[in-house]
């Protein structure tokens, strides 16, 4: 079955492994798009890029939290990012990187892991850890910059003003999605499972399942009250309330795939007649044809 091209992309960036592109030969779109932003007091994000421009994409957006002990860094963006993000760190403070949070596995936000010293603390959901192991790019030596820490449903680094609390709630995205959340500044960090205003990429080959993503992000939401400020994948800050949109906008189209496979249609018969857009205007619909095949295949 043909999937669209935007998947076939997304899966590359998950299969790509860890280079050394200097700083210089970067896209000039993508360094421009690449900026530092304070999200509140010690947390700042990196920002990343649209997938579907390949001259301007970074990768993820990078969390950057400054703690009395170090940064601690949150998705790394692409192979070959390292400099750049180094760099813009040291815009913003000149305490060292302690700490690296991968929210999945994908390279686009697993990429420049191994920029940094193998010393730093490297945490994950255990699934991830899992999923990562299969990369070429944590292959050999690669493997020293795999997660060294792992959780399964929450996890809790440092205390106080520093304090960040990792949350798992179920497969989405992939089966090793984290919420990454900054209680003392009442912000969340979601890695893809809230990453833009249009249907996500459904990893099923490393666990990610349709059928279950709208319950995940209603747990999420249910069961982290304290946020007001969030940090989506790859658009900019936003608030809790468009992730609540969004849970919503998952659930009708799961709703709507599963009621055009009851009633005996094709899985091109729902690519056609399915459309969201009445409800949700501001959606972009790039990405539409690849979530409603995988969320077919896996009533199948």
């Amino acid at each position: 079955m043909r999937r669209g091209l935007v998947l076939t992309v997304l899966m590359a960036i998950g299969s790509l492994t860890v280079g050394t592109t200097a700083y210089q030969a970067l896209p000039q779109p993508a360094l421009d798009a690449t900026r530092i932003e304070q999200v509140k007091d010690n947390l700042y994000v990196i920002t990343g890029s649209d997938p579907t421009n390949r001259e301007a994409f970074s990768g993820g957006n990078t969390g950057v939290f400054i703690t009395d002990a170090g940064v601690v860094v949150v998705d790394t963006k692409l192979a070959g990012w390292g400099d750049v993000l180094l760099e813009r760190i040291r815009t913003v403070t000149d305490k060292p990187v302690v700490a690296i949070i991968n929210t999945h596995t994908h390279g686009d936000h697993t990429g420049s892991n191994a920029f940094f010293e193998p010393s730093v603390d490297i945490v994950a959901h255990a699934n991830t850890q899992i999923n990562m192991q299969r990369m070429e790019a944590f292959q050999g030596a690669g493997a020293a910059y795999l997660p060294k820490r792992t959780f399964t449903d929450r996890m809790s680094l440092g205390a106080g003003s520093g304090q960040i609390d990792l949350y798992h709630f179920g497969p989405g995205h992939t089966d090793g999605d984290a919420f990454v959340v900054y209680p003392s500044l009442r912000v969340m960090q979601t890695g893809d499972m809230f990453p833009w205003k249009d249907a996500p990429f459904i990893d099923r080959a490393n666990g990610g399942s349709g059928l279950e993503y709208p319950n995940t992000l209603a747990k999420a939401l249910a069961g982290v009250t304290n946020v007001d400020t969030i940090v989506p994948g790859h658009m900019p800050v936003t608030t809790r309330s468009a992730m609540e949109q969004y849970q919503q906008f998952m659930t009708d189209l799961v709703a709507a795939v599963r009621d055009v496979k009851d009633n005996g249609r094709t899985v091109e018969q729902a690519v056609a007649s399915i459309d969201l857009t009445s409800r949700y205007p501001e959606f972009k619909t790039n990405r539409m044809q690849a979530a409603i095949e995988a969320i077919y295949e896996e009533l199948d």
